[in-house]
Formats: C-alpha cells, structure tokens, sequence
C-alpha cells in the first residue's frame, strides 16, 4: 500500500473493517471523503454516530428502533395474531417490500451456529415465548434464511412452539421467478417440489 498521510491511511483502514469493502473500495471512500465540503463530512461523521447514540432495540420484537417500540409494534392497524420471526432486522424490509404481510415481526440477532459457538441461548427467544403468553398469538411465521443456520433455527423453533398451541410455519423456498431450472441446484429444487401448490 503506498504511503498515505496517517489521518488518511487510518480512515482508509476504517473502511476496509467495513463488510464488503476492500482496499480499492476503501481508498475510493477515503479520498471522496477528503474530496468533499467539510459540512458533508460532518453530516457523515454525525450520522454515524447518531446510529450508534440513539438506536437501541424495540422493547417487544427486537427490532431497530429509536423509542421504546419499533415503527411495527406501534401501528394499531397491524395484525397481532401473527408474528414473523427473522433472523436480522434487515430481514424485515423485503417481507415489507412485498405488501402482503401486514403481522408484527420477532428478531432472533442471529441463528443457531453451533461452529460458531452460537446456540438457542444466544438468540433473543425468551422474547418471543413471553409474547406467547398473552395468548393472542395465533401463527408464528418462521422467515430464517435458507441456510444450515436458518433451517436449523427454524426446526428449533418450531418443536420449541409447537407444543405451546401455536400454528407454526414456514416460508416457502424453490425455484426463483425468472431463473431457469437448469441452473437451479439440487436443494433449491428439493423445496420447489416440496413446496409446491395446486393450480
């Protein structure tokens, strides 16, 4: 790496601890940074840290949220008897995007990983049985991600709930709209035919 002045060498070395980002990506986003106004700079500087100063979690789901409840567990006009469980809060905004489901949600902040030394213990459960109790909960939507990880949460969950009362389910997985079947692999393929629905 060539030799940068140290306030740019150390910004770049912050960015590249970025998911995603490396060297070129980092060098790019320092010298825009140095490129630009220093009101520019400071709303940057001061956004970062709003997010790390006024974020915390929503009281009921786990959610991001800037008050006691997240934007969902606000909103009267959602449907309490269902709960959505995702793994990450960024989970949440393609089941959004969609414009069909209109539950409340439930984040885990991860899935069970035991190489990662991640176990039920370690995901925000006990949450999610004590808004069980109010006996208002009438499905419990399992949305993990369809990995090893998020099927094994997911088959957690569901002998954890299941006994409880509750209907639980599982979103379907197969074939994505537009993708040929040739290159589907043999998992994906699996579920399609498991998953698959009367016409």
């Amino acid at each position: 790496m060539p030799d940068y002045a140290e306030p740019l060498a150390r910004l770049i070395q912050e960015f590249k601890r970025l998911p995603g980002i490396g060297q070129k990506s980092a060098q790019r986003l320092a010298f825009h940074v140095l490129r630009t106004p220093r009101d520019d700079a400071e709303r940057l500087a001061q956004a970062v840290l709003d997010v790390k100063d006024k974020l915390g979690l929503c009281e009921v789901c786990n959610n991001i949220s800037d008050s006691e409840l997240c934007p969902f567990c606000r909103d009267a006009g959602r449907d309490p008897s269902v709960i959505c469980v995702v793994g990450e809060p960024f989970d949440i905004l393609p089941i959004e995007t969609t414009r069909q489901y209109s539950g409340l949600y439930h984040v885990l902040h991860g899935s069970i990983s035991p190489l990662r030394g991640i176990g039920p213990e370690q995901l925000k459960i006990h949450g999610l049985l004590r808004r069980l109790e109010s006996g208002q909960t009438q499905e419990i939507i399992l949305a993990t991600n369809p990995t090893v990880e998020g099927e094994a949460t997911a088959s957690y969950l569901s002998k954890l709930l299941k006994p409880l009362g509750v209907k639980v389910t599982r979103i379907a997985m197969g074939v994505p709209v537009g993708s040929d079947l040739e290159f589907a692999d043999e998992v994906t393929l699996t579920k399609s035919f498991e998953n698959r629905r009367e016409m």
